[in-house]
């Protein structure tokens, strides 16, 4: 009796082991590997490839928070050379609106009190809707490419695409990839610059105009 109830419980310790490991191997941090001559040269090919792209249209949800409220939608956000249009839909808390624009200013339509008019894109939402977006920089790092201007530290996963961007201040972690598109495209996007946190899950991509 003693030898059979050792028995049971060494198989729960080995069962219990096996558990705790494969729970550590499913909870694992994601790999990001500084930019070698390889990757950083697969990166800078890409974003030759990509960095004149900008007729393109992506669907997806959006989620926003700055440390205290939070909002959540879809997406359908269209870019039109210098031109966009970004346009949330959140019924339930109320968040329904559409910004477009360019060079010569923003527009924020369907909040209560009309139209509203701002110099850019960014400022215009903070100020209207509470959202901090980095617009400008998110066009880019939505593609998988640095952004224009600021120095960036970039890191890349064990496939070779850009696990982490950390630029101007925001720290974007690519959560996803769709690697049945050539090239690859990003399909879960997360940046953050505390308190502000934007995500994106990108369900699909359309390019051209």
């Amino acid at each position: 009796m003693t030898l059979i109830v050792s028995l049971s419980h060494r198989a729960s310790f080995v069962a219990l082991a096996t558990l705790l490991l494969a729970a550590c191997a499913t909870t694992r941090a994601p790999v990001r590997q500084p930019g070698d001559a390889l990757t950083l040269g697969l990166q800078e090919q890409r974003e030759k490839a990509l960095g004149d792209t900008d007729h393109w249209t992506l669907e997806g949800r959006l989620s926003v928070s700055n440390g205290k409220d939070s909002g959540s939608g879809s997406l359908t956000w269209r870019q039109d050379g210098a031109r966009y249009e970004f346009t949330v839909r959140a019924p339930v808390t109320g968040r329904s609106f559409r910004l477009t624009g360019g060079p010569d200013g923003a527009e924020l339509e369907g909040l209560d009190g009309g139209p509203r008019r701002g110099p850019d894109a960014e400022s215009l939402m903070a100020s209207a809707v509470g959202w901090q977006i980095p617009m400008v920089e998110l066009k880019r790092w939505v593609l998988g490419l640095r952004a224009d201007g600021g120095a960036a530290d970039i890191a890349f996963g064990a496939d070779r695409l850009p696990s982490r961007i950390v630029q101007d201040g925001w720290t974007v972690d690519y959560k996803q990839w769709d690697a049945g598109r050539q090239p690859p495209m990003p399909s879960k996007v997360f940046a953050e610059r505390a308190p502000y946190k934007v995500r994106l899950s990108i369900e699909d991509w359309t390019f051209g105009q």
